[in-house]
């Protein structure tokens, strides 16, 4: 019997929402501006989306103007947009501004001393004036601060500084790169270190401290190469080389990640925001309710599904946890769920949608570039790992649904398909033309420009269709004018973060190439797994592991742990991007093929989302349902197994990626991750058709990890205690629902 619902449990104003969302998700903290500046700003965004809108149907510029005029426009808009973060120690947040003003100013003069000693240091005086000037603006200054509906003076000068580094190569790029390529001349040297500034400064307005961190770090480590202890040490380069290699030509600020971001990552995030725009999300959770609504614990199959399916178009895990959840949280917890179980389902949902084909968030295309590996082909490639993680989290709602005694939804308010698609079938036209073009191999910038022009056509079809005799069409989908013009603006606005994030990110890939650092670690990842493989195999007197199985396996946990940290707080992108390129050739080296090597970092990048002490899309799920934070973490992660398992299945079983594919061991695969999840979720949830003893939960929980690999001793192990005690348990009788006491408590026997 489904329990009360509970008062007061309605969902969050819109007010809170976006408290909510300028918490957990600084990619979407805009200031809400009014009179010119909001006009400005609006004319600006509209220009963006535009611009790539025409380059995506009518073809792309060369990549260093294309790039150049996408960076000139997002690190300009970054400072109108995006007010200065505050944070709570003021002592703390000055240690760390001092600390990057003297980066700035160290990079400034080593640069004039190099430019002095070539003696092509004219125009010194105005640069050096103008670092400090930028440098001073970038401190945390009361007086400097603007208010959440003006933009101070301060951002207006550093706005038109991040223009031009940018604008630097559309006005003077036939001088740079015809006339004088390769011989870099005094002015291209200042406007670098311009550009390292305004990178670094966007990219802290947009995403906190920590990338910043990360590529001031990479910076000084190609400058003290020879300084450094062991290993780690390099030859080192100087300024100017370092300067030339980051900031002129395609190996630093403007290579992959941003010519990703300016012909893919763009085009879909404009897309999903107009698709939004149109009243899609009501038909994807009037979709989910159709599906799950009547099955046990219905509410929250409901948000698994319309979470997942949100997901796939929005591309932000965060955002996507509090747009959605603002409905399916409040639902859940009616429905008889625990806040906090409830705030973990849709932040593990949501972050669902970023590995659910064919529309996988931007991470995908840039897996696509890195690896030349077509996109169609990636949709299939990944179907297999999306439907582990969904099979586990699907089951785990509904164990714990049983184990609360929960019913599905009222059928009254679940609407029947026939009246959802009389009313909304034309906003699923968009997707599938974007679908239907990308598996016939066209561009996906080609698919997202025949996406966009479809969405916004579509939308006009219910008034279009009127006049023929047409009727039940939601006419209110139509972009206006007005609408479109605020979903152009919006979904520039959206990739803004994005484009800081993946231009700072070109500092670390810029120095993994000019250093060879992305080999040293690995180096260094397989020489402690062979340490701790060897600790590992003392403890294994079966041999069930073996020596090179025992280092893959240390390599592959050491890899994950590194994908978790440093995904702590940073998008996904700019995740997997760094560890693609530091952390995947550790496994290369142990013989992973390249493209698992690549979904494992890409999966645990995702997984970083949920995972604590840093969890942004489960504190946002925890802020909605007024739960505790870490303890929603917990559970999101614990409802993430799908994710943190699937990575480990296809490195060891490739045909789960259809690599190297063979029938035998993709059934085998099969057979045994789907053996392991339940054990898992059983094992997890404590749970079957009755409480399950603690022995018998330890056991399953071995069984399943045993059952994760492709050494048929180990499946045959797994199987062999698995299969026995789950049947003994469904067969047993079952027994009461858990009092309501329990039900405040609903993920506590995982968590």
């Amino acid at each position: 019997m489904s329990a009360a619902p509970s008062a007061g449990e309605g969902p969050p104003s819109r007010e809170e929402i976006d408290r909510l969302v300028e918490e957990y998700d600084p990619e979407s903290n805009f200031r809400r501006l009014v009179g010119l500046a909001a006009g400005l700003v609006t004319l600006l965004g509209v220009a963006l989306s535009l611009f790539h809108v025409w380059t995506a149907g009518f073809g792309l510029l060369n990549e260093i103007a294309h790039r150049s005029i996408h960076l000139s426009f997002v690190l300009g808009l970054i400072f109108l947009v995006f007010p200065e973060q505050r944070r709570a120690r003021p002592l703390r947040e000055w240690t760390v501004s001092l600390g990057f003003a003297a980066f700035y100013l160290y990079m400034a003069v080593d640069l004039l001393r190099a430019l002095s000693a070539r003696g092509e240091a004219q125009g010194a005086g105005w640069f050096l004036a103008a670092i400090a000037v930028l440098t001073l603006l970038t401190l945390p200054i009361p007086a400097f601060s603007g208010h959440r509906d003006r933009i101070p003076p301060r951002d207006w000068v550093l706005a038109a500084a991040a223009a031009s580094v940018s604008l630097y190569f559309v006005v003077f790029f036939e001088e740079i790169f015809v006339r004088r390529v390769g011989s870099p001349v005094g002015t291209d040297y200042m406007m670098g270190v311009v550009a390292i500034l305004v990178v670094l400064e966007a990219t802290r307005r947009t995403m906190g401290l920590s990338l910043p961190i990360i590529g001031v770090v990479c910076l000084l480590y190609a400058m003290w190469g020879p300084y450094l202890p062991g290993p780690l040490a390099h030859r080192g380069y100087s300024i100017l080389r370092i300067v030339n290699h980051i900031y002129i030509g395609t190996e630093g600020i403007y290579g992959i990640a941003v010519g990703v971001v300016a012909t893919y990552v763009f085009h879909f995030v404009l897309f999903g925001v107009l698709m939004q725009r149109t009243g899609v999300g009501r038909l994807f959770m009037d979709l989910a309710a159709i599906l799950a609504g009547r099955r046990v614990g219905g509410a929250a199959k409901v948000s698994v599904v319309a979470s997942g399916l949100f997901g796939m178009i929005s591309g932000s895990s965060i955002a996507n946890t509090v747009t959605t959840g603002a409905l399916t949280i409040p639902m859940m917890k009616r429905s008889g769920f625990s806040p906090r179980f409830a705030g973990a389902v849709e932040a593990s949902a949501s972050c669902g949608g970023q590995i659910t084909p064919p529309i996988m968030g931007a991470s995908a295309f840039v897996m696509s570039e890195m690896l030349g590996v077509p996109y169609n082909e990636l949709i299939l490639i990944a179907l297999v790992p999306a439907l582990f993680h969904y099979l586990a989290m699907l089951l785990m709602v509904h164990l714990e649904a049983r184990r609360l005694g929960l019913a599905g939804m009222d059928p009254a308010t679940i609407p029947t398909l026939g009246a959802v698609l009389a009313r909304s079938w034309h906003l699923l036209i968009p997707l599938l033309v974007t679908v239907g073009l990308l598996l016939l191999r066209y561009t996906p910038f080609l698919a997202a420009f025949w996406g966009i022009l479809a969405t916004v056509a579509c939308s006009y079809l219910p008034l279009l269709l009127r006049p023929l005799g047409v009727r039940g069409l939601d006419a209110g989908s139509a972009l206006g004018p007005k609408a479109l013009v605020q979903g152009l603006e919006l979904g520039a606005k959206y990739a803004l973060g994005i484009g800081a994030a993946c231009a700072c990110v070109g500092f670390i890939l810029g120095v993994a190439t000019l250093t060879g650092i992305g080999f040293k670690f690995g180096a260094a990842v397989l020489e402690l797994a062979r340490t701790i493989a060897a600790s590992l195999l003392a403890l294994d007197p079966l041999g069930l592991l073996g020596e090179r199985g025992a280092t893959l396996f240390v390599a592959l946990l050491l890899v994950a742990l590194a994908c978790i940290l440093m995904g702590a707080g940073l998008p996904t992108t700019p995740t997997y991007i760094i560890l693609a390129s530091i952390a995947a050739p550790a496994l290369l080296d142990l013989g992973v093929p390249q493209l698992a090597t690549h979904f494992f970092v890409f999966y645990f990048g995702v997984l970083a989302d949920v995972t604590p002490p840093v969890a942004l899309a489960a504190f946002a799920g925890a802020a909605i349902a007024g739960a505790e934070p870490m303890r929603t973490g917990l559970v999101a992660f614990r409802l993430s197994m799908g994710k943190a398992l699937v990575p480990f299945m296809f490195v060891y079983a490739p045909s789960l990626l259809f690599l190297d594919f063979a029938w035998g061991e993709f059934a085998t695969a099969l057979a045994s991750g789907v053996l392991a999840v339940v054990a898992l979720s059983v094992a997890f949830t404590g749970f079957l058709r009755r409480r399950v003893a603690m022995p018998a939960r330890w056991a399953l929980g071995l069984a399943g990890i045993l059952l994760v690999g492709n050494d048929t001793t180990a499946i045959l192990a797994g199987a062999a205690i698995a299969v026995p005690i789950l049947v003994l348990e469904f067969l047993a009788a079952p027994r009461p629902a858990e009092p309501a006491r329990a039900r405040g408590e609903a993920a506590g026997a995982g968590s």
